[in-house]
């Protein structure tokens, strides 16, 4: 009987060194157990022990705090495969999984794969309009962004003397240990993520007055953006490690798609890099030529283009010229430029039919 007691004991100890709290068991639910299984324990428990209900009861506000986060925990796909995989402090962790100060039990036996990097932020990205003008001559960008980061005040730290404190509720463990009584002398001690400093053993008793005790602030952040001649519409910048940051998490990238704004085009609409434009010509301009007339263009050293026709080169309806190497540069080439497509569209006159008239005959 004795020896099924150690056993019994030993295999307790062991779940709490590799998995800390049991988040099933504090919801009195199954490993299998669905949403709806679990946000109905969550339910009937929290109406339980809610401090409304409990006022002075610290052992229930204890509880409450307990069934709170194994509900947030299990109800999230993410944080519930990680804890199924690491336990609670795979979570605190930010995947895998390790004790907390002192030596791991099971390291030398599982090496070193759960250990992992402090937690990276995620990346962001935001959109900036050009014109084709940009787009064709390249251009340089100054622009701000508000994004979070490190508190300069406090240096991250949250604090505005510079001090953080050990925590009162768990000691600077970052851990609590919770005692059950299962009967026949049996007790069960169970650790679970200190609530008040969140695992971290410390708090901060004079909170900076700039990122109010957080260590990060959103702060308005310059950047210098080029856009290459020649981009590709949606061309994406990325900034690395100048996206958003905190304490204890690795800064992200920041994004910056180029969109192109097609209401600045001078009328010309670009297909890869190439361009193309439709020009209208009269009846009588079609029909006899001799004429000319200057386009506007993007470039900065030559900002025009001169269609012309000599006299009697007729225009037909549709026609179109292509004059090489008046499209977008290639980016990355070496000084080479798509086409340019021109499209004409001849305007016939609706009253003076008698001018078409004339103008078919002398053709």
């Amino acid at each position: 009987m004795k020896t099924l007691t150690f056993l019994f004991l030993l295999g307790s100890l062991l779940s709490i060194v590799v998995a800390g709290a049991d988040y099933y068991q504090i919801l009195g639910v199954d490993k299998n157990a669905d949403e709806k299984q679990i946000r109905n324990a969550y339910r009937q428990l929290s109406k339980k022990y809610h401090p409304d209900k409990n006022a002075g009861d610290e052992s229930a506000q204890q509880k409450f705090m307990e069934i709170s986060n194994a509900y947030d925990v299990l109800m999230d796909n993410e944080k519930r495969q990680i804890y199924d995989r690491y336990g609670e402090d795979g979570l605190k962790n930010g995947k895998g999984g390790g004790q907390q100060g002192g030596h791991n039990p099971f390291a030398d036996f599982f090496g070193q794969q759960f250990q992992q990097g402090p937690p990276r932020a995620q990346d962001v990205q935001t959109e900036i309009e050009f014109d084709l003008t940009d787009f064709y001559n390249g251009r340089d960008y100054d622009f701000v962004l508000s994004l979070m980061d490190i508190c300069g005040e406090c240096n991250g730290s949250g604090s505005a003397d510079g001090v953080k404190h050990e925590c009162s509720t768990c000691k600077g463990r970052g851990r609590v240990l919770h005692e059950r009584n299962l009967g026949h002398g049996m007790i069960q001690r169970m650790e679970a993520t200190c609530q008040k400093c969140r695992g971290s053993g410390k708090e901060i008793k004079h909170k900076c007055g700039t990122c109010h005790g957080q260590g990060a602030h959103q702060q308005e952040k310059h950047f210098n953006l080029h856009v290459p001649q020649g981009a590709p519409r949606n061309y994406v910048e990325k900034f690395e490690g100048k996206g958003p940051t905190q304490p204890g998490v690795i800064a992200g990238d920041l994004n910056v798609i180029m969109k192109e704004n097609k209401s600045s085009n001078l009328g010309y609409r670009r297909v890869g890099n190439n361009l193309y434009r439709t020009e209208a010509l009269s009846f009588k301009e079609a029909m006899s030529g001799m004429w000319s007339r200057d386009i506007p263009f993007f470039d900065l050293y030559d900002p025009k283009i001169t269609l012309s026709r000599d006299e009697n080169v007729f225009v037909q309806n549709g026609e179109v010229e292509i004059i090489k190497g008046k499209g977008m540069p290639i980016m990355g080439g070496n000084d080479e430029f798509g086409d340019l497509f021109i499209e004409y569209v001849v305007i016939l006159p609706l009253k003076d039919n008698k001018l078409v008239k004339n103008l078919h005959d002398e053709l």
